[in-house]
């Protein structure tokens, strides 16, 4: 029973409560530290990030932030300079959260906005639209 017990709860379908919380405190952190230019880096500074989500792995030393610069526009220019200043950043998390370990940041595009897009140019269509309303 214990063993089953233990494997309930960690290898489950999806996070836990403890990583959801933790992602949603990292990304919330990230959001404010990006807002207020806190980070040392001008170029940095001058961009608009919207940071959608943070997941972190079950041990919570992997962070990972899907993030997206306002307008969609520079995508490869923001992932290479959260990249840049990764250490900064990871200091102002770890500062901010007081975690046992400061998670290992990692940065991807968030591609749920374009998604949405999609989604919505396609309930535009004639074809669609006269499904969705009959």
């Amino acid at each position: 029973m214990g063993k089953m017990a233990k494997n309930k709860f960690h290898d489950g379908p999806g996070p836990s409560q403890r990583q959801l919380r933790v992602g949603e405190l990292i990304r919330r952190t990230l959001s404010e530290v990006l807002a207020r230019g806190d980070v040392h880096d001008p170029d940095l500074n001058r961009m608009s990030i919207t940071v959608g989500e943070v997941r972190t792995s079950p041990d919570l030393k992997i962070a990972t932030a899907y993030v997206l610069p306002l307008g969609g526009q520079g995508q490869e220019d923001v992932l290479k300079l959260l990249a840049r200043n990764k250490g900064e950043l990871r200091r102002a998390v770890s500062k901010k959260l007081a975690l046992k370990f400061a998670p290992d940041l990692r940065f991807q595009l968030d591609e749920t906005f374009d998604r949405m897009d999609d989604t919505r140019r396609m309930l535009n269509q004639d074809a669609v639209r006269r499904d969705t309303e009959a």
